[in-house]
């Protein structure tokens, strides 16, 4: 099982520093290619550039009052959980649709659900 993580492109987790500018201030986000590749694939979606998305997501972030201490990890499970609900069929790679409001509710709603059936089959305690 662990080959198929361990011989994967070693490209893919070497970290990568992209500098932006947000609120004028000059920053630096470091992360690994695969993120920096998920992150052009939504930002694509949505007719953005990385920079764009990054932005954006920065700005409804502070507006949602989030903790924004760690704003690199965030980025990472906000690529995960594309990458999640594109496993599970909610989403499709590779075109060019964006993701509208109006589907976002609906979409959180069965993630959560789904969310929490894993949680439920995870966490079992094992049989005797």
């Amino acid at each position: 099982m662990c080959q198929l993580f361990v011989e994967a492109e070693s490209e893919q987790w070497l970290s990568r520093t992209k500098s932006l500018r947000i609120e004028g201030v000059v920053t630096s986000i470091r992360l690994e290619n695969f993120f920096w590749d998920v992150l052009a694939e939504i930002a694509f979606r949505d007719d953005m550039s990385v920079n764009q998305l990054i932005t954006k997501l920065y700005f409804e972030s502070r507006e949602a009052e989030l903790d924004l201490s760690n704003f690199t990890s965030f980025l990472r499970v906000c690529c995960s959980r594309y990458l999640s609900l594109v496993a599970d069929g909610e989403l499709t790679r590779c075109e060019k649709t964006p993701m509208k409001k109006d589907n976002i509710d609906i979409l959180l709603s069965q993630e959560n659900q789904r969310t929490l059936a894993r949680r439920r089959c995870f966490t079992r305690e094992p049989s005797v």
